[in-house]
């Protein structure tokens, strides 16, 4: 361990070990330590017996759910939109050639108490029963804007009106809620374009520039458009406990050495400049260009932004109102439970070989708002049916005080309550960007059918 190393990452979360691939493609020597005995840290997959021992202790796990070792409970549950940034990350790597994938069945959100598939192009305007007759016609119409909006092509950057004149629209300078606006859109179906297709968690991107928006609600489409399962999501085979693992192996490949089971790491800074560099563990000292790593191991350097509360159920049947799904996504509007933020479904099943055969497992999360953050996901949870077992957990969202170019430490962000890795992988790529001073460029190699 007493080496010259660029860096030191702590911690083998997602966010860790994508940063310790991308860094040893590079051709950066890493040095990868955490001071759990698994990979994962936070956004880690616990089998059945760890996950007794972390929210039972002392309690044997049960033998009603056949082997612990067909269990996987993803402390961090997410998918992966099919054509978002970890996919192109994953391929820019070759990571994704570790790992098998699954479709993920369907896409829903919750409208007064029920849920609804999402529609996302022009045909599933017309179908759906999330909306009027003269609502799908509005709705068709924006659909139809989006799926031909083209940047370099300004024949596409405006509609028709109702009596068939055309608008040009500048999304540079439109927010996003006088472009609902010029489409006449009722309040409900701009609800679930923005937090079911743009996948905001709150209602503040209605008064910024509407082009983020688009091109949100156009990922979302190009992606449900890769696969024929009515969703826009994929998620591995075995569960999410498989990505900080591809990505481990993607740094091993190139030179990147781990250690596990360090429980004592600390980081070291120069005294007179309060730069961070090394890290220190069993009496040895990597020394290091710059640290990277999750906000556990910077006491001081974070700061508390929120909580998140996440409940991890264990069921006998899919979700009801979903068609049987073996996996699906529902999201719940802020406005539809009366809440400041959404709130999220997240639903798996054997089917993608994380549970035993005929059982599913269902993830409940939201942002912290109140004193009794139980009670609060009390809506996601209503609309699982029966639960057999529910366990519940609380967690800090720590941010970094600073960037880290003047003190050399890289810390990442807390997860947040979004059942999707979009937010996650664009603080990763910031993080690269930082420490790099250089852009990842994930548009040169070409996206293939899953």
């Amino acid at each position: 361990m007493d080496q010259e190393y660029d860096a030191v990452i702590l911690g083998t979360g997602l966010k860790e070990c994508l940063l310790a691939g991308l860094l040893s493609v590079d051709g950066m020597k890493v040095l990868h330590m955490d001071r759990n005995s698994y990979y994962g840290g936070e956004s880690a997959s616990l089998n059945l017996k760890q996950l007794w021992e972390r929210f039972r202790p002392g309690e044997p796990e049960p033998t009603q759910y056949g082997r612990w070792q067909d269990w996987s409970f993803d402390m961090v549950p997410k998918f992966m939109m099919g054509n978002g940034l970890l996919v192109r990350t994953l391929v820019h790597t070759g990571v994704h050639k570790y790992l098998e994938f699954k479709a993920v069945d369907g896409s829903y959100v919750m409208k007064q108490g029920k849920t609804y598939k999402v529609p996302a192009n022009d045909m599933d305007a017309l179908k759906s029963s999330l909306m009027g007759m003269f609502e799908k016609r509005r709705a068709r119409s924006f659909f139809i804007f989006v799926q031909e909006y083209d940047l370099g092509n300004p024949t596409t950057h405006g509609a028709k009106d109702l009596f068939g004149n055309f608008s040009y629209y500048d999304l540079d300078q439109l927010t996003s809620r006088q472009l609902f606006e010029k489409f006449g859109l009722e309040p409900n179906t701009v609800d679930f374009i923005g937090h079911a297709l743009a996948l905001y968690t709150d209602e503040s991107y209605l008064d910024r520039p509407a082009r983020p928006m688009v091109n949100a609600v156009k990922l979302y489409s190009e992606s449900l458009a890769r696969f024929d399962t009515g969703s826009p999501y994929i998620y591995p085979l075995y569960g999410l406990g498989e990505l900080p693992q591809g990505f481990a192996r993607l740094s091993a490949v190139y030179g990147g050495t781990y250690m596990l089971n360090k429980p004592d790491a600390t980081v070291e800074f120069d005294p007179e400049t309060g730069k961070a560099i090394g890290v220190s563990s069993e009496g040895e000292t990597a020394r290091a260009k710059f640290v990277v790593g999750d906000p556990s191991y910077f006491p001081g350097k974070t700061k508390r932004v929120g909580q998140v509360v996440r409940a991890l159920c264990i069921l006998s049947q899919p979700i009801p109102g979903c068609g049987d799904a073996h996996s699906v996504q529902i999201i719940l509007p802020q406005k539809q439970t009366g809440r400041r933020t959404d709130m999220y479904v997240f639903g798996c099943s054997w089917a993608h070989n994380v549970c035993a055969k005929g059982k599913y497992l269902a993830f409940v999360s939201t942002t912290v708002e109140t004193a009794n953050p139980h009670l609060e996901i009390q809506p996601g949870l209503e609309l699982l049916g029966r639960i057999d077992e529910k366990f519940i957990h609380v967690s800090d969202v720590l941010v970094p005080v600073e960037d880290g170019t003047k003190d050399g430490c890289f810390i990442s962000k807390g997860y947040d309550a979004t059942t999707h890795f979009e937010t996650t992988v664009r603080d990763v790529l910031e993080m690269y960007t930082r420490i790099t001073g250089k852009e990842l460029d994930l548009s040169e190699k070409e996206l293939g059918k899953e």
